[in-house]
C-alpha cells in the first residue's frame, strides 16, 4: 500500500508518500494548481506510485486542494498541519505555520486540534512578504537571512505590504545599509507572527512549520519575542503533506 499526502500551497506544493514507495518532494505551484497536480501525478507514476490504483490512497490539502481530482479525500489545512506537526513534534504542541499567503497558529492537545488562529487577509506576516522584500533588495531569501544576521534592525512599521515596501524603498534611497534593512524586514515578520501566537496560551512544545521552518535565525528571533523556545524543523515545510499521508492511512 501507498499513502500519499499532497499539499497544494499558494507558493509551493509538497508531496509525501508513506508505505511501499516512500518519498517526498516539493515543486513550485505556479499559476495553475491544476497543472501542478498533473505534474505531481506523472512524477508519482514515474516513481512507481499509481494514484488510480486500489492499493494507493490519496489525501489532498492546502490552498489548491480541490484541484487534486484523483484524491480519495480532501481535508482542511488545519487538520493536516496539526497531524503532521504533532508527528514532527513527537506529541502535543503549538504549531506556528508561516506559509506563503497566511500564518496559522494551531493548538494540539490530546492528539486533536483544540483551537487555531489565522492572520488577516494580508501578506505582511508571511513568506510572500519576505519574498517581495528580498526582490526589492535584489537578493534571494537565503541572502536576506544571511544579511539580517549581520545587521542592526531598523523599524518597518507599516501593516500593509505595499506601504512597507515604500518604507524599504525610502531606506534604500537614504543609503541605509542593506544588512540593517534586511534585519528590519525579518524583525517585522517576527513581530507579526509573535503577535498572532500570543493571542493563545502556548504549549510547552512549540514547532515552526512552513517555508521558514528550517531557519535557525528566524526561530531564534521568534523564540526571543515569545519568551519560549520555538523548535525549527528541517522537514517542517512538509507538515501538511505529511499529515495528509498519515490521515490517508488512518481514514482508509
Amino acid at each position: 500500500m501507498n499513502y500519499v499526502g499532497i499539499d497544494i500551497g499558494s507558493t509551493a506544493s509538497k508531496v509525501v508518500v508513506r508505505g511501499d514507495n516512500e518519498m517526498y518532494f516539493v515543486l513550485p505551484t505556479g499559476w495553475s494548481s491544476k497543472e501542478t497536480t498533473n505534474i505531481i501525478r506523472e512524477r508519482l507514476k514515474n516513481a512507481g506510485v499509481d494514484v488510480t490504483a486500489q492499493e494507493t490512497k490519496v489525501v489532498a490539502t492546502g490552498y489548491g486542494r480541490v484541484a487534486v481530482d484523483f484524491a480519495d479525500k480532501v481535508i482542511t489545512e488545519i487538520t493536516c498541519h496539526a497531524r503532521g506537526g504533532r508527528e514532527l513534534a513527537g506529541g502535543d504542541c503549538t504549531i506556528i505555520d508561516v506559509g506563503g499567503q497566511d500564518t496559522k497558529v494551531i493548538q494540539v492537545s490530546n492528539g486533536v486540534v483544540m483551537d487555531f488562529l489565522m492572520n488577516d487577509k494580508c501578506s505582511a506576516g508571511t513568506g510572500k512578504f519576505l519574498e517581495i522584500m528580498a526582490n526589492r533588495l535584489g537578493i534571494t531569501l537565503d541572502e536576506l537571512f544571511d544579511l539580517a544576521k549581520q545587521g542592526k534592525s531598523i523599524p518597518i512599521s507599516s501593516l500593509c505590504t505595499v506601504f512597507a515596501e515604500s518604507e524599504v524603498i525610502s531606506y534604500i534611497g537614504e543609503g541605509r545599509a542593506k544588512e540593517d534593512i534586511a534585519a528590519g524586514v525579518i524583525e517585522s515578520v517576527v513581530a507579526k507572527v509573535a503577535q498572532l501566537a500570543q493571542r493563545q496560551a502556548l504549549a510547552d512544545t512549540i514547532i515552526l512549520t512552513g517555508g521558514l521552518s528550517h531557519s535557525t535565525y528566524f526561530t531564534a528571533r521568534l523564540s526571543e519575542r515569545l519568551g519560549k523556545h520555538v523548535m525549527p524543523a528541517e522537514f517542517g515545510r512538509f507538515a501538511g503533506a505529511l499529515g495528509a499521508a498519515y490521515l490517508a492511512e488512518e481514514k482508509k
